[in-house]
């Protein structure tokens, strides 16, 4: 370096003199620290008990030890628990207690949540707890409720609050349509009320005058001024008459009539209709008056031979569519006339349907003869009008029961004699067995195989031994099926002799029949009757009775090449009829005993004499036997 260079202070001191200020610096910051640390462990205080500041439920339990707070608390509470909160839910109010819905603070909890806030080691405690004392402490208990108890006190609330929305409606008065306004709805608003009713029972303040539990307001779906329209469209649907046009007629349909089939909105709708009862009842009429029902096709027959009656399309109304029509006019202040639309009506047999049945040629047919009173006779009549047409497909089944229907008086069936058992009583659709019986040989005859049927319990001579057939509705039947490849058809004739069943179909058969003669098989049925109108060991036979018998019918069924299609034998027992006999019981008399002359004064001087008169027994009345 050159002597005659500058020289500059830059400031530094020696390294000495800054290791100096290091220390000091630290040593203060030490002192600092332990004083403060001190200070803090002298503030913690006992660990035992609450910060100061310290608040449960709004109480001040700071400085308390845990048991002493939660005591107190306890004890605030037990004063309040009994005393009714009120609540008020719209314009209904309802008062409640802690003690009904079972509501508890859970102050152990709670206090030792406050203990940990302001606790902790020596100078952490007091830090905490200087800021409990600067800041606070606050802890809300958690509540424990019965949830049964708090949903039955809900439930009562509901009842008293809950309202629906009621819509806006039309009403109609003779031929004017007024509006009648709609009503909003309320609803209480659960699960927030029921954190208030728990957190005001919970509270141990009692100074609020009533709470108010929150309750949803719902508009009604349809106002007003929603119907605003409808109620002029219905006004001038009443306004005037509408002409209903049809091919052949014109209908008239007068204010008062339009006014009881227009449907006027409601449950929550808008729009006007042609419908209700009162509606269908109408159009039922206009249907009979301008549709025709479709006929199917039937079968005519004659002797042996059968023929296919065509069928015929109907004419049915279109209701809905001529209901549309009919509004639409209504709706017009002008050109108020509407068009009945019609349809063809298919029916349900057509003419092919009838001839692809096979049905041409008669199988067999069976005749019984009347017997027994007029009103069994019109059940005969009734019952085989009833199976008349009936058909039966190949492989289905006839059954009597389903044919005929239930005997009931409404439908016309009378009181007549049946056979219960082995004897014979009388009840509504008597006589109805015949009917079985005639089916049953006309099934036999034309060799259809018969799958249910049940014979009478006694015999009846006037049938063909061994095939006689009776029903009782709905447990007894009596059943064939069509084993052939086509259908069959069943006609029934009510004649002036008697009743006649006839089978058609699509295949003859041959069957050959014959029986077995009736063998006995038990003695006579005896019932003794006590008779107290008889005399004494008198016997009068009231009903001479039958013996119990047995026969079998066998029948062999060929086919139209003469091949044996089957055979089979029907075997019958038959219960005897009872023999009554009536016995007489009846007490006769005693005959009086010869006295011989002056006997009799005797006796009466005797009698006298010994006799006290004690009422009327003594002057001749009946009197105890010595």
């Amino acid at each position: 370096m050159r002597a005659d260079s500058p020289t500059y202070d830059t400031g530094s001191r020696p390294r000495g003199q800054a290791r100096s200020s290091l220390v000091v610096l630290t040593i203060a910051v030490g002192v600092v620290g332990a004083a403060v640390l001190l200070a803090l462990s002298v503030y913690a205080g006992s660990s035992r008990t609450l910060a100061a500041g310290t608040t449960v439920a709004g109480v001040d339990v700071g400085g308390l030890t845990r048991s002493q707070a939660v005591a107190r608390l306890g004890a605030m509470f037990d004063g309040v628990s009994a005393k009714p909160v009120t609540f008020s839910a719209g314009e209904k109010q309802f008062t409640l207690a802690a003690n009904q819905l079972a509501v508890a603070p859970e102050w152990g909890r709670a206090v030792a949540a406050a203990s940990r806030a302001g606790s902790g080691f020596g100078p952490i405690r007091g830090l905490r707890r200087l800021r409990a004392r600067l800041f606070g402490i606050e802890v809300s208990p958690r509540l424990a409720v019965s949830h049964g108890a708090l949903a039955y006190a809900l439930n009562g609330i509901e009842a008293s609050v809950n309202t629906e929305a009621r819509s806006a409606a039309l009403v109609r008065e003779r031929l004017q349509v007024r509006i009648v306004a709609g009503q909003p709805g309320r609803r209480l608003a659960r699960a927030a009320a029921a954190s208030a009713v728990v957190a005001a029972l919970g509270s141990l303040d009692r100074s609020a005058q009533s709470i108010e539990l929150p309750v949803q307001i719902r508009p009604p779906a349809v106002t007003s001024a929603m119907l605003a329209g409808p109620a002029r469209s219905a006004s001038v649907a009443l306004s005037a008459p509408v002409r209903l046009v049809s091919v052949r007629r014109t209908f008239r349909l007068s204010p008062s009539r339009i006014a009881a089939i227009l449907q006027l909105p409601r449950n929550g709708g808008r729009r006007l209709a042609i419908s209700g009862p009162r509606a269908e009842a109408y159009f039922r009429s206009l249907s009979a008056r301008v549709g025709r029902p479709p006929a199917n096709a039937t079968f005519a027959v004659s002797g042996e031979h059968v023929s296919v009656v065509p069928a015929r399309d109907g004419i049915e109304l279109n209701v809905p569519a001529t209901a549309r029509a009919l509004l639409a006019a209504a709706l017009r202040q002008t050109n108020r006339v509407a068009t009945v639309t019609v349809a063809r009506a298919k029916p349900t047999v057509s003419t092919a349907d009838a001839k692809a049945m096979g049905i041409d040629t008669r199988m067999a047919g069976y005749k019984t003869f009347y017997a027994g009173t007029a009103d069994r006779v019109t059940n005969l009549r009734l019952g085989v009008l009833a199976l008349d047409d009936t058909l039966v497909p190949p492989g289905g089944t006839f059954s009597l029961n389903r044919a005929i229907g239930e005997r009931t008086a409404e439908r016309g069936f009378r009181p007549a004699p049946v056979i219960v058992g082995n004897e014979y009583s009388e009840e509504i659709g008597g006589g109805t067995s015949q009917i079985a019986t005639t089916v049953f040989n006309a099934a036999w005859e034309a060799g259809l195989r018969i799958t249910e049927r049940h014979p009478h319990s006694l015999y009846i001579s006037r049938y063909q031994l061994g095939r006689d057939a009776t029903v009782y509705w709905p447990s007894l039947d009596l059943k064939f099926q069509n084993d052939t490849k086509d259908w069959v058809l069943v006609k029934g004739f009510a004649e002036s002799d008697g009743i006649h069943v006839v089978i058609y179909g699509g295949e003859r058969r041959r069957v050959e029949s014959s029986a077995e003669p009736l063998v006995v098989t038990g003695p006579v049925p005896k019932k003794i009757v006590k008779d107290p109108t008889l005399p004494k060991g008198e016997r009068v036979v009231e009903q001479e009775g039958t013996s119990p018998t047995r026969t079998s019918a066998t029948r062999k069924i060929y086919g139209p090449a003469g091949e044996l299609i089957r055979s089979e034998t029907w075997s019958t027992s038959y219960e005897g009829e009872t023999r009554i006999v009536r016995v007489g019981t009846k007490q006769s008399a005693p005959k009086a005993k010869a006295t011989k002359p002056g006997a009799k004064k005797k006796a009466a001087q005797e009698t006298t004499a010994t006799t006290p008169d004690t009422g009327p027994s003594a002057r001749g009345a009946p009197g105890p036997t010595p």
